[in-house]
């Protein structure tokens, strides 16, 4: 099919030779507009390529020669827009990225939605329609060069070029993105995989012909047609399931840009038409800012700034700082460090907090000048990292069965060998709207499957069928998280792959970790505290947030008494939550919190299954499948402030609250964020129990008892604690800070399985980390760990293992955009 656009294109460029040794048409200009068209001539023979996008600039389109002249100018012009773009572009470029970011992490979801009753229909619509423009943008050129008419000679003219811009840039990004179409391998559009579906030609063909038409012919009934039939090709490439409709947009885009561009530069207005502008040519006005309508991006969950801050705190200097939920934003952690300044100036003998407030002031600073009345805009290249990490033996993945070797980190895969990531993470903001990208290639070696023996008891312990764990070698670029956000008065809405860190522990949360893979999601977060009426007069200001979104990896699903799988269910279940954090005093935080998972084949998702999740407990095969509730709180001891802070997290299954149970789940910790007479050193240890009971099965607390059998997972990873089925441990840190961002730390980590889930087991490991900051922008971080595990299902011997971890870390402070 492709190779017929081609051919329509040549034919077009062979039309347009005609032009060649044809004579131009005489054009006698109005007696009041040739002194101007004289001198817009003569600006644009001496005026640089900046002028290139003055209305009429170049207005000569009857040779063939100019018209190959305006292509070479067009693509210039397009693919060195990255050199011209200036802060004032962030107005649009922010918006415009996270409205992209929302489409393609979205994609999937939508195209799941598209009924295939109608492909064949909706194809040839597209592909027909594409084709009609395609003819009458030739046709008018021939009749326009016919008859004499300049005008629809021009209209031709331009309409092929746009065309012919427009596709060539989209096959040059489909060859780099290489992105499957919705029918190709897992329906998940993934980018470089030897697709050709991101962006849509035809909806760039249609866009770029469409536009030109509905400006030099700007009557009502012809802009509908235009823009109608544009419209009808961009959905029908969606229904046709031929592109998902990040593809049809960002081609709709591109082919309304280069129409755009092409009739601003070379239109005649002598000959008709009405005028094109920018949408972005406005004046400049100076109005007050305000930060609490400012969008923020979220700080990294794996971020040096959380325990910096936490140590602050710990240490008395911060009274505003929600462990409870996390991530911060990052103009939430400039408002926290307001008063430390002032704090540690008014001390005879500074501490270790004037060490860490310095690096983290430094980190802000941006944040803080924007605090005080700066803009709210900028762009940046937050990091450039790669890590190498080495695993000697056969390393545990299943963290829902047995354990994991590495937790807490985002999901990513890893295997036997060199296991390496490379990536990049962007930031940028504009007024009300944030967006936060982070993206990184992945290699990990392939895992072989569990013997038969292994996969039956496994298969017995969920009641399941039997199925292959087998891991692939791992190779792919991956959008870790790629966040659009909008904030007013401190609420603020985002949108896309993010991670949530909903307890005051360090080593895991029950409610929410970054142990998988971010999910899909729409937030709304109350990112500063606030008060609400009388009961903040009790309980002091508070801190919510609402999440809801969609798991994925689910190969199971049980409605009384049929079983469906093993395979992807479709479609695969919601999830929605919320935590509430208030701070009676000071010293003291307390929070509440839940998820549920709901709809998923049989229940569809309807305002009255979602209204279920916040009040409903049943386990009957209904909505909400599994309901997780939890409490905790944070205190730091009085007078012993500045270095003992404990804390609890709690977690109980179809419950209202884990206060009073007879079968929560706890973990419980105490902080010194300095020890006596080393000042720099601290320590920090916490002790992990999941609930046993005779009521339910052993592992039942992150199990799918009726619905969905992998129970509390998203991409077959655990969204809580490492802990697992049935466990109980700790871990525990000793930790010399050299400063708030370089340190030498020893770590232990226990997990312990009853032996009546799947005859149980134990993991145990010793670690020793650093990290050293080289410069303002480069730091290393290694680790080494030697673990052993025995899981009596999975090996009769006691293994041993030894991972070894690198990172090098480029923060290009200097990448902004001016």
């Amino acid at each position: 099919m492709r190779y017929m656009y081609v051919a329509g294109l040549l034919f077009w460029l062979c039309i347009l030779g005609v032009a060649q040794d044809a004579p131009q048409q005489a054009v006698t200009p109005h007696p009041a507009a040739s002194a101007s068209q004289s001198a817009i001539h003569a600006d644009a023979a001496a005026s640089d390529d900046r002028n290139w996008l003055q209305p009429g600039v170049d207005p000569e389109n009857h040779l063939f020669s100019p018209f190959a002249k305006h292509i070479g100018q067009d693509q210039k012009r397009f693919w060195t827009i990255p050199a011209r773009l200036r802060v004032k572009d962030l107005k649009w470029i922010v918006p415009s990225a996270a409205t992209l970011g929302i489409f393609i992490a979205s994609d999937s979801w939508w195209a799941k939605q598209v009924p295939l009753n109608h492909v064949s229909t909706s194809k040839s619509i597209s592909d027909y329609g594409t084709y009609s423009l395609i003819g009458i943008g030739g046709a008018s050129f021939l009749f326009g060069y016919a008859s004499g008419d300049d005008h629809l000679e021009e209209t031709g003219l331009l309409s092929g070029e746009a065309a012919i811009d427009s596709t060539a840039v989209a096959y040059l990004l489909k060859e780099a993105t290489q992105r499957q179409r919705p029918m190709e391998g897992n329906g998940h559009g993934t980018f470089l995989d030897g697709g050709a579906s991101f962006p849509s030609e035809h909806s760039a063909i249609a866009w770029s012909i469409a536009s030109v038409w509905a400006h030099e012919y700007p009557g009502t009934l012809s802009q509908i047609a235009a823009y109608g039939l544009a419209s009808a090709i961009t959905v029908t490439r969606v229904t046709a399931k031929q592109h998902f409709p990040s593809d049809v947009v960002v081609g709709s885009v591109l082919g309304w840009y280069f129409g755009r561009q092409v009739y601003r530069a070379h239109h005649d207005p002598e000959v008709g038409g009405t005028a094109w502008g920018s949408p972005f040519d406005q004046t400049d006005t100076i109005r007050e800012r305000n930060p609490n309508n400012m969008a923020s991006p979220y700080v990294p969950l794996d971020s040096w700034i959380y325990p910096a801050l936490e140590r602050l705190a710990a240490l008395g200097y911060i009274d505003t700082a929600y462990l409870g939920i996390r991530p911060w934003t990052r103009m939430e952690c400039a408002r926290m460090l307001e008063d430390v300044g002032d704090r540690i100036a008014d001390q005879a003998n500074p501490d270790a907090g004037a060490l860490i407030y310095r690096d983290l002031a430094r980190e802000f600073t941006s944040e803080t000048a924007r605090l005080d009345g700066a803009s709210n805009l900028g762009a940046e290249v937050e990091s450039v990292y790669t890590r190498v990490t080495g695993i000697s033996d056969s390393p545990l993945r299943d963290g829902y069965h047995f354990g994991e070797t590495i937790a807490n980190d985002y999901g990513r895969p890893y295997g036997q060998g060199l296991n390496d990531i490379t990536g990049i993470s962007v930031r940028a903001l504009a007024g009300p709207f944030a967006f936060y990208f982070r993206g990184e290639y992945e290699h990990a070696p392939g895992i072989a499957s569990n013997t038969a023996s292994v996969l039956n008891a496994i298969a017995n312990a969920d009641f399941t069928k039997p199925v292959s764990d087998a891991i692939t070698q791992v190779d792919r670029f991956d959008i870790l998280e790629g966040i659009a956000s909008y904030n007013f008065h401190n609420t603020q809405i985002s949108f896309g792959k993010q991670s949530q860190w909903l307890g005051p522990a360090e080593s895991s949360s029950w409610l929410m970790s970054n142990n998988a893979e971010p999910m899909l999601m729409l937030k709304i977060d109350n990112v500063a505290p606030y008060r609400i009426p009388l009961i903040s007069k009790v309980l002091g200001e508070a801190r919510s947030e609402y999440f809801i979104g969609q798991m994925s990896g689910h190969l199971f699903e049980y409605n009384r008494p049929t079983l469906l799988g093993p395979g992807n269910i479709s479609p695969q279940p919601y999830l929605d939550g919320a935590k509430i954090g208030f701070k009676p005093t000071p010293n003291l935080e307390i929070g509440a919190g839940f998820t549920a998972q709901f709809a998923g084949p049989g229940l569809p998702f309807t305002w009255g299954n979602f209204l279920r999740t916040f009040y409903s407990h049943t386990a009957t095969g209904l909505n909400p499948a599994k309901r997780l509730s939890s409490a905790d709180f944070s205190y730091r001891v009085p007078y012993l402030r500045d270095w003992l802070s404990v804390y609890g997290d709690s977690l109980v299954v179809d419950e209202y609250s884990p206060i009073g149970s007879t079968r929560a789940s706890v973990i419980a910790g105490m902080y010194m964020p300095r020890m006596p007479k080393v000042p720099k050193m601290d320590i920090r240890a916490e002790w992990i129990h999941e609930s046993t009971t005779n009521e339910f099965p052993p592992g039942f607390v992150y199990y799918g008892v009726d619905r969905f059998r992998s129970g509390y997972t998203n991409d077959r990873q655990l969204l809580g604690s490492w802990i697992g089925r049935a466990g109980r441990g700790g871990q525990g840190w000793l930790t010399y800070r050299f400063s708030a961002r370089d340190n030498l730390q020893f770590g232990y980590r226990l997990q312990e399985v009853s032996a009546k889930f799947i005859e149980g087991g134990r993991l145990e490991d010793y670690s020793v980390s650093g990290s050293r900051r080289f410069s303002s922008r480069i730091s290393l971080l290694g680790s080494v760990t030697y673990e052993q595990w025995h899981f009596p299902v999975l090996s009769a011997d006691r293994q041993q293992n030894v991972v070894a971890s690198l990172q090098l870390t480029f923060c290009p402070s200097g990448w902004k955009l001016k």
